[in-house]
């Protein structure tokens, strides 16, 4: 048989020329270019998808891009090729999931398939450029950014009359409504809820849940739910050697880690945290009051410390990369299933100081990080969950941080927490940092707390009653932070040991690490009345003098309740 050689802008053409006719130029590039004079080239194309969305119809979505520059070198036709959130690259790949001519204005429509073997509600996508023997990318990935719009419930969030919120003992929760909880946290063990009992079919295969824990879940979130609170559910990743798929390839165990990464980067491991963060989604969706319902999701704890989110040593913008493709997994099942829940990642208040960009990172440095790279990829309505606890955790004055060293008031602050407080605020008030809607994203603090006992002067709860109060009232003058959670009701024997007596409850010594209320602090009062208009000023008037100030407005900017003080 002859061959005819032809030269890449005529292949260009003719690839044009075939699709007009409605042959699809994949079948035709098995050869559009003689691979003889094919070399290794950088194709001088640019291109940028701009937005991936379900439409209306909640059937289909749309990719809307943008290319321009030279087509030399390739067959004419600009790809759109479909991934998985664990394949990170084109190699091998020759089919796409649509095509179109050099424009600087593309769009596609691809069926959504949802809850289909052929499902892209969690699929990113890509342009590319096939040089005659494999694709080349040439635009950032792009995930769809809108899973709210297929959600069945589409309740509006509801915001608690008050910010104040604590962590509770199940056994107290009388206690709880006395002292007019409003938020609470409750810990997921992500690792430990497969089992049997519970059958859940999720895209053709069934999971089996542990019933017994799935019930204790149950029970706790619909007792708190059930009352009035907002509830904030933290998805802690331990290791389990029966779930090896829920632990990020490579990982191994540590003994200084209590939690590691969650696992997207293998189908295996995509596929189980995908199913479990559904089966979470929907169980406390609000739809069944004896499961009860969660509002906010924290998706791992303190996420600038590997102690708590362990994979190994890594530069931050892989660390974050890696997190954030976890994160977006829980994001779009939790938001294609209720519509205005909230979706957060965790710092401790290590702003700028205590790391090493291996197993340590910035908070300042996670935030940017993350929020850089979920605009290359997809904007999410990612939130911030913060714990702002005193310097050091071991003595309750925070107003007095500063003389550690770790306390600025700009940006660079090694150290944020309530002393600073409105620096976190700031930073997150930019307009680079906000919503593609332009708010600011939502803040919560939802562990921190000051201890009762000091190691080096023993009772310290008249001090630890008015930095709650000093605290509050930092926080519910602040516009931007949505929720406060006190840890905690009760003393933790095994943190009384090393100094942290944070309960409004002192606990029993003798009974092991169980829990057990003896006597409440003075915090206990200051917290029931602290959000009470006729009460929280006389509730608070004895902190006054220990912090030094004459009137909460000297220290506190915007205070709430100023116009009730006596100046």
């Amino acid at each position: 048989m002859k061959r005819f050689r032809i030269g890449r802008r005529a292949a260009g053409a003719l690839a044009a020329a075939l699709m007009c006719f409605g042959v699809t130029t994949a079948a035709w590039a098995t050869n559009p270019v003689d691979q003889t004079q094919q070399e290794a080239f950088v194709p001088q194309v640019q291109a940028a998808i701009n937005s991936c969305l379900i439409n209306s119809d909640k059937s289909t979505i749309t990719i809307k891009a943008t290319a321009s520059g030279d087509m030399t070198g390739t067959d004419g036709v600009i790809y759109l090729v479909e991934l998985q959130p664990y394949q990170s690259n084109l190699e091998g790949r020759t089919d796409y999931a649509g095509s179109a001519a050099l424009s600087d204005s593309l769009s596609f429509t691809l069926p959504l398939n949802h809850n289909t073997a052929e499902d892209k509600l969690y699929s990113k996508f890509v342009l590319a450029v096939w040089d005659g023997t494999k694709y080349i990318e040439i635009s950032n990935h792009q995930y769809v950014t809108n899973p709210e719009l297929i959600a069945k419930n589409t309740q509006a969030f509801v915001d608690p009359l008050t910010k104040k919120g604590l962590n509770i003992e199940l056994n107290m929760l009388a206690d709880a409504f006395d002292l007019g909880v409003k938020h609470v946290a409750v810990n997921i063990a992500f690792h430990q809820i497969l089992g049997q009992g519970i059958d859940y079919q999720f895209e053709g295969k069934t999971y089996h849940f542990d019933k017994n824990i799935i019930a204790g879940y149950d029970k706790t979130i619909s007792a708190f739910s059930g009352k009035g609170m907002t509830v904030t559910a933290i998805i802690l990743n331990g290791w389990n050697d029966n779930t090896p798929n829920l632990i990020y390839p490579g990982t191994k165990k540590s003994s200084t880690a209590f939690y590691y990464l969650f696992n997207t980067a293998t189908k295996e491991g995509f596929d189980e945290t995908r199913a479990i963060a559904s089966f979470l989604a929907e169980r406390y969706d609000g739809s069944n009051g004896y499961q009860g319902k969660i509002s906010n999701w924290i998706i791992g704890n303190e996420i600038n410390n590997q102690q708590w989110n362990y994979t190994g040593a890594w530069d931050i913008d892989s660390y974050v990369q890696a997190y954030q493709n976890a994160f977006r997994v829980f994001y779009t099942a939790i938001k294609s299933t209720s519509a205005s829940d909230r979706v957060y990642f965790s710092l401790d208040y290590n702003w700028n100081t205590d790391y090493d960009n291996k197993v340590k990172y910035t908070g300042k440095g996670i935030v940017d990080t993350f929020n850089r790279i979920c605009k290359e990829q997809g904007q999410m309505e990612w939130g911030l969950s913060y714990h702002p606890y005193p310097a050091p955790m071991t003595e309750p004055e925070f107003w007095d941080d500063e003389n550690t060293g770790l306390i600025t008031y700009d940006y660079n602050s090694p150290v944020i927490n309530f002393q600073n407080l409105s620096i976190l605020t700031d930073y997150m008030a930019q307009d680079s940092l906000k919503t593609a809607g332009g708010q600011v994203r939502p803040i919560i603090l939802t562990e921190q707390g000051f201890t009762g006992t000091s190691l080096t002067r023993g009772d310290v709860s008249q001090i630890q009653a008015a930095a709650y109060a000093y605290s509050y009232y930092l926080v519910d003058s602040n516009p931007h932070i949505d929720a406060y959670i006190l840890s905690r009701q009760v003393d933790a024997p095994v943190e009384v040991r090393s100094g942290l007596s944070f309960g409004l409850w002192e606990c029993s010594m003798n009974n092991g690490e169980n829990i057990v209320a003896t006597k409440r602090r003075k915090i206990w009062q200051v917290f029931r009345d602290i959000d009470k208009k006729n009460y929280t000023l006389e509730a608070t008037e004895f902190a006054k003098p220990i912090i030094g100030i004459q009137n909460w407005s000297d220290v506190v900017p915007n205070f709430k309740w100023s116009r009730f003080e006596k100046k």
